[in-house]
């Protein structure tokens, strides 16, 4: 646990650890995809997937991103913060398809 705002500020560029596995399921994608209204076969469509060019169905990139309150309480926290507040993100990139069934992690460096 982080003591306070200057201690975070202090780590900036240091790396802070990885959060635990999770696995990705089919369950998950399709509530997302509801939630979204992204309903692109390649997500849902098990059968179709399996034909398509990853084998089968993969995450929604946004999916994957969106497992940050997830993964970040895991890695870090700070005393005395009440919340946090998504100031927002750069240069995000989705270098590889996630297929359902994969186990994730995060890593964060300041």
């Amino acid at each position: 646990m982080i003591k306070s705002v200057d201690e975070l500020k202090s780590l900036i560029g240091k790396h802070l650890g990885f959060s635990d596995y999770s696995t990705i399921t089919q369950e998950q994608v399709n509530i997302f995809a509801d939630a979204t209204g992204d309903h692109q076969w390649i997500h849902i469509d098990v059968e179709r997937a399996k034909a398509g060019p990853f084998g089968g169905p993969i995450a929604h990139g946004y999916l994957t991103l969106s497992l940050g309150p997830v993964f970040l309480p895991q890695i870090f926290g700070v005393e005395g913060v009440a919340m946090g507040v998504n100031y927002g993100t750069n240069k995000v990139r989705f270098p590889s398809p996630v297929p359902v069934g994969s186990k994730l992690r995060a890593g964060v460096k300041l």
